[in-house]
């Protein structure tokens, strides 16, 4: 708000009458009085303040450190966009638009390549243009249109550029002007062996320049098609005020880590290790001629037990619990208090699955499978497409979703969630049906040996199965409660159809641990319960394909834990990812999914939530199901009589 200052005058007057009578003696004269009138002050209002609960401590705040979520929900504020993601789709921050192939800010244009130049070949891999490589000549988006490189002509690759236009006038919170250049040396950071980031899309970067203050041009590898190519710009940093600093240094120095300059609705004034992370209002914020942000200070207060955070919520301390508290088990607590008006509570379908992974090649396979002699391999029992079937539908996934996620998830059939807008609404589904289960074990040769549904079927006439092999499974988790109560409900599930299971628990780090020694990554497992997921909405059909198989010759690196291996699917998932959207062809993202389907190289369990919670008279707070950043609306976020 604007002040206004007003000015008083006082004139005085003084008449002298030529009439007026002589005295004697000394003069009197007249004089103004010198006491100041009093001036009415209106009072300077208290600064409106904000209070966020997180669970954790940020880890760091620089943007190349490994973010926990809690770093994430800070650097809202000191960050906004470039872009961001609402509704399964990307909405321009401080860029004009979202570039895109219709405009013309994104292209695909023949260029021509010759012997040694570097290319993506068909298979996506960067490599150099040798005789044998296999590669996509201009035009061609399948496996049908593949040549062999002869080692010596030149020919025609698609490569892709694209335009982005940031908007006028963007400034740092020290009053620098935020240019194009800022992008690049973040890039440029990205791209330093010491950054500790995914190098895939800088692999397949050739260019990436500053054309003028405003515009950034990426260049892909030829031959690199990527459905994900409005997406494909980094996040600008204040190379004037961190260009002292080498890319190693960076990743400890107190400028990055711990005071980072942005752009965003506020700057960081103070962080108390353990306990808070003060914050004001940026006065070189874009859009604060707007009114944002709504507050003048903001705090983050560190509170990893949930209990203090619930109390603090109640007792006013706190006017939002971050999701990044853990109130998976306090549900049931919130929606009461929602009902009594002290609270609201927020919950959402996070970009991480849950999944129930069949160990249909297990490592012990890798040098040809033996079913027989001393040391036979373990029993090969998911090769059959028609177990995997069984499990599926022998596996209450229902009840945990309402038991365990309090029925605010959805028993998913696909990859993809139901709302993103690629989902395939005609697939193959799986729904409790243990009767149905127990005919097609039957059918697979799977029996009922002892006319007793309690104990564990046997094989006899299973293909690759000796027989007399009871059906039990060995089921790898982690020892996260969460999981430990799904397992309890699938172990009585799983015995309505005659199935065994052996749960063993781990450690995160121990089970997560990169092969042969890890169980999921190195594949000894027979069923494995794990969460996979992504920063971006484009499906990830890559995840079972057979490339990312997790073996010895990729040093374990890869999805693909279960072993699946289908050409069919193969081929479906190549061509959804190598069309663009709006191109002809890309519907087959519905294939590769109905082929994921039917052949269910691993199950989905469940969408894991976020969950977060407010006072109650809060407004313009929500928790998209597609966006990392819960908090990136947060310039908007008020309370009081306005929400009302």
């Amino acid at each position: 708000m604007k002040k206004r200052i007003y000015s008083i005058f006082i004139v005085m007057v003084v008449t002298l009458s030529a009439c007026a009578p002589q005295v004697t003696g000394t003069p009197v004269i007249p004089v103004a009085s010198t006491e100041t009138p009093a001036l009415l002050s209106t009072p300077t209002p208290a600064p409106r303040s904000l209070n966020i609960c997180l669970g954790d401590e940020p880890t760091t705040l620089y943007a190349y450190g490994g973010l926990n979520s809690a770093a994430r929900s800070v650097l809202s504020a000191i960050y906004d966009g470039p872009m961001d993601v609402a509704e399964y789709g990307y909405e321009a921050v401080i860029l004009e638009k979202i570039p895109n192939m219709k405009d013309g800010d994104a292209q695909i244009n023949p260029v021509t390549v010759a012997s040694g130049d570097t290319v993506v070949d068909s298979s996506g891999d960067v490599v150099s243009l040798n005789e044998g490589v296999r590669v996509r000549p201009s035009g061609c988006r399948n496996d049908d249109c593949v040549v062999i490189y002869d080692g010596s002509s030149e020919i025609q690759i698609d490569q892709m550029v694209v335009t982005f236009t940031m908007l006028e006038g963007l400034m740092w919170s020290d009053g620098e002007v935020l240019t194009a250049s800022d992008s690049v040396y973040s890039f440029n950071l990205a791209s330093d062996t010491t950054t500790p980031v995914s190098k895939y899309l800088i692999d397949r970067t050739e260019i990436y320049e500053a054309a003028d203050d405003v515009t950034i041009q990426w260049w892909g590898v030829p031959g690199f098609i990527d459905a994900d190519y409005f997406t494909n710009i980094w996040l600008p940093l204040p190379e004037h005020a961190w260009g002292q600093f080498s890319p190693a240094d960076l990743l400890v120095v107190d400028v990055s880590t711990r005071a980072p300059l942005g752009w965003g609705a506020y700057i960081l004034e103070s962080w108390k290790p353990g306990e808070s992370i003060h914050l004001v209002k940026n006065l070189n914020y874009f859009r604060a001629d707007s009114g944002l942000p709504k507050f003048d200070e903001l705090t983050f207060l560190i509170m990893p037990d949930t209990n203090t955070a619930l109390t603090a919520l109640v007792d006013g301390t706190c006017d939002i619990l971050d999701p990044s508290i853990q109130l998976d088990g306090q549900v049931g607590l919130l929606q009461q208090m929602q009902t009594d008006g002290q609270a609201q509570l927020f919950t959402a379908q996070t970009d991480s699955m849950e999944w129930l992974g069949f160990g249909i090649r297990h490592v012990s396979y890798d040098d040809g499978y033996n079913s027989t002699g001393l040391n036979p391999d373990r029993p090969d029992f998911f090769s059959d497409v028609r177990t995997r079937q069984a499990i599926a539908v022998c596996l209450d996934r229902q009840k945990v979703v309402d038991t365990v996620l309090f029925g605010l998830s959805r028993v998913p059939d696909s990859y993809l969630p139901f709302d993103n807008p690629l989902h395939n609404g005609n697939i193959q589904s799986y729904e409790y049906d243990p009767a149905s289960g127990r005919e097609i074990l039957e059918q697979v040769g799977w029996l009922d040996h002892d006319k007793d549904p309690s104990t564990p079927r046997r094989s006899s006439g299973v293909t690759n199965i000796r027989n007399g092999i009871p059906l039990i499974l060995d089921y790898m988790t982690t020892s996260a409660t969460q999981r430990r109560q799904v397992v309890e409900i699938f172990t009585q599930s799983l015995a309505e159809c005659g199935i065994g299971l052996n749960p063993h628990y781990y450690p995160a780090s121990d089970f997560y641990a990169q092969g042969p020694e890890g169980p999921l990554f190195g594949r000894a497992f027979d069923l494995a319960q794990y969460a996979i997921g992504v920063n971006t909405i484009e499906p990830q059909c890559s995840w079972f394909t057979t490339s990312q198989t997790p073996q010895e010759s990729n040093n374990w690196v890869g999805t693909n834990v279960s072993g699946f291996s289908n050409s069919e699917f193969d081929a479906a998932c190549e061509q959804a990812l190598q069309v663009l959207p709006n191109e002809a062809g890309y519907t087959s993202h519905q294939q590769a999914q109905a082929t994921f389907a039917s052949t269910l190289p691993s199950i989905p369990l469940y969408m894991r939530l976020k969950i977060a919670a407010t006072r109650d008279d809060f407004c313009g707070f929500t928790l998209d199901p597609s966006s990392p950043y819960p908090l990136a609306d947060l310039e908007s976020f008020d309370y009081g009589n306005v929400c009302k």
